[in-house]
């Protein structure tokens, strides 16, 4: 049986924030405002569209990213930011903890929930 996450319970908000990339990890940097992830750092969410002004952002609901490093675990699993647009498992303390439906090793993807 095949299943799939895609769009379920999703919410997006406009910001602004030129020059980010569909799929991009971001972070509030100001009034209204996202920027790109350095590595570590919390997300609030994932670039659904960007133009050179402002950007759609996904805030909540079922999305697939990709991950560096270490897979995440099933479940819950503690990500941040990979500063390269991605995700990866977050030391103890950083981060935020999400509820993990998917993790795909080959494609090293992840579907998790905001």
């Amino acid at each position: 049986m095949l299943v799939s996450f895609d769009g379920v319970g999703q919410v997006c908000a406009t910001f602004q924030g030129g020059g980010l990339t569909d799929g991009q990890v971001v972070k509030v940097s100001g009034r209204g405002t996202v920027s790109a992830c350095g590595a570590g750092d919390a997300f609030c969410g994932v670039v659904s569209h960007g133009n050179d002004d402002a950007c759609s952002v996904q805030v909540r609901g079922f999305v697939t990213l990709s991950y560096s490093g270490t897979a995440p675990s099933l479940g819950k699993a503690r990500l941040c930011a990979d500063g390269k647009d991605g995700v990866k498992t977050a030391a103890d303390g950083a981060g935020a903890e999400y509820l993990t439906v998917d993790v795909d090793t080959a494609l090293k993807t992840v579907t998790v929930l905001l």
